[in-house]
Formats: structure tokens, C-alpha cells, sequence
């Protein structure tokens, strides 16, 4: 099991009302010319809140909900500073694709 490391936030607060691609972008672009693998994921509607652990986070986040998902515990740190409004936190998963699933495909607003 991997501990992913997570921002949670409503889903228009962290598309539309903060400028999250420009900071994901770059945060790419770092990576690529460093040749490090990326280890972060915007998901919408991230399906670990359906856990029974999550269960208080998730009544604490207006929904539709998104979260970005890394196992960079530094970079999630980062990100809540820079962002302010948001839920952090920490869960395990088996997969990366087991930690980026989302609940149901919903549009960006």
C-alpha cells in the first residue's frame, strides 16, 4: 500500500476560482526537465471519499468535490499554503489507479 497525500476542495473552487492549471502546468513542465516522473493527479469527484473513514471530510467539502492526489507530501504542503481554502489529508491505496478513481465523470464548470 502507497500513502497518497491529498488538497480537497469544492470542484469550481479549484477549477474555476483558482488559477490550479497554471500552478499544475508549471509543476509539469518542472518535472519534465528535471525527467522525474509525475506523481500528482487533479480528480474530480474523487472516489477514496466514499471510504468510511472519509466519510467526515467528505460532509466538510461542498460537492461536486476535486482534490489533487500526490505522493509528494511536500507538494501537497505547498498547495494548501498557496491555495488556503482547502481540506489536506492522507489515505493508502493499493494502485494509482485505485487512488486517482473518481466517483462519476462530471464536467468542468
Amino acid at each position: 500500500m502507497t500513502t497518497y497525500y491529498y488538497v480537497l476542495a469544492s470542484q469550481k473552487f479549484l477549477t474555476v476560482d483558482e488559477p490550479l492549471d497554471e500552478v499544475l502546468k508549471e509543476k509539469t513542465r518542472y518535472y519534465q526537465e528535471q525527467e522525474q516522473a509525475i506523481d500528482f493527479w487533479l480528480v474530480i469527484n474523487p472516489a477514496f471519499l466514499n471510504a468510511p473513514a472519509m466519510q467526515e471530510i467528505k460532509a466538510k467539502c461542498p460537492q461536486p468535490s476535486a482534490a489533487v492526489i500526490s505522493t509528494n507530501k511536500q507538494f501537497i504542503s505547498w498547495l494548501k499554503l498557496r491555495l488556503e481554502f482547502v481540506i489536506t489529508g492522507e489515505f493508502t491505496a493499493a494502485s494509482v489507479d485505485e487512488a486517482i478513481r473518481a466517483q462519476s465523470l462530471a464536467p468542468l464548470l
